[in-house]
């Protein structure tokens, strides 16, 4: 994998890729809300051989700080596109877990006659209709929430509430460790994200999906209302769903194998046809 940066007005993106052909599709790795690249190490140590891959930190994570919070949901897929665009990345399937498949369809809403592919990791739909007004007001007060807990309580709700296997809590506690010299840094992190989904919910725009899908969603995702919504999208949209046991909110660390194999099939069969 190639590390490059891609300079904003806003800071700098901190991204991996691995160009192999062109002309094939591009995995497009977006982590969730909090978490950076390494979300995906079993996911790039399965591709980046085969397939053309990609997977950043998301801007405030990770490498890609300091960051002005200063951007929503459709400056990232405006980010993103030209990133991709500049690795000729020509056909990108983007595979986003939790907030990672919000800023998927906000791309797809922008780029339609871009993406080829889409698959959702515990992710839930934009549509405006699928949360409450109560449910969006308490978004935009996520930050608040956060500050209220003490970082070692804060760390280990995280590192144990998103993963049910060994590896996967571990993973996630190292990406939190990160901001354990600054928490309030994750606060904001945190914060600036809950605000830029509750806005892109209230544009009431379609976030149509043009292209092949695909829902994934854990079945022990802690997160219940995850469960809900998935359950409701795919009654909704009849895109196929997977339930995958064994697994939490992150899910793709909990079963890697099986998401590998769920992803790999999909491109063969729904994208490369």
């Amino acid at each position: 994998m190639n590390e490059r940066n891609y300079k904003t007005t806003s800071g700098s993106i901190h991204y991996w890729v691995n160009q192999i052909d062109p002309d094939e599709p591009g995995l497009v790795f977006l982590p969730g809300l909090t978490a950076d690249h390494r979300l995906f190490e079993k996911q790039i140590e399965f591709f980046a051989d085969r397939r053309n891959v990609f997977v950043w930190d998301a801007p405030g994570h990770g490498l890609s700080w300091p960051f002005t919070f200063d951007f929503d949901l459709m400056d990232l897929a405006r980010w993103l596109h030209e990133i991709l665009e500049r690795e000729q990345i020509l056909r990108p399937v983007i595979i986003g877990q939790s907030m990672g498949g919000h800023l998927g369809q906000a791309f797809a809403e922008e780029y339609p006659e871009r993406i080829k592919g889409f698959v959702a990791i515990n992710s839930t739909p934009l549509q405006r209709q699928t949360m409450s007004s109560r449910e969006l007001w308490m978004l935009k007060r996520m930050e608040r929430i956060y500050r209220l807990y003490p970082w070692k309580v804060l760390l280990k709700l995280a590192s144990r509430g998103v993963a049910v296997t060994p590896y996967g809590q571990k993973l996630m506690h190292d990406m939190m460790m990160s901001y354990a010299d600054d928490p309030a840094r994750n606060a904001q992190v945190a914060g600036h994200g809950f605000r830029m989904l509750a806005d892109a919910m209230e544009k009431d725009l379609p976030y149509a999906l043009r292209c092949p899908a695909l829902l994934i969603c854990g079945e022990s995702d802690s997160i219940r209302s995850i469960r809900r919504y998935n359950e409701a999208w795919h009654n909704s949209t009849r895109i196929p769903i997977h339930w995958i046991k064994n697994a939490g909110h992150n899910a793709n660390t909990d079963q890697p194998d099986i998401i590998n194999s769920l992803i790999e099939s999909f491109i063969r069969e729904e994208v490369e046809i």
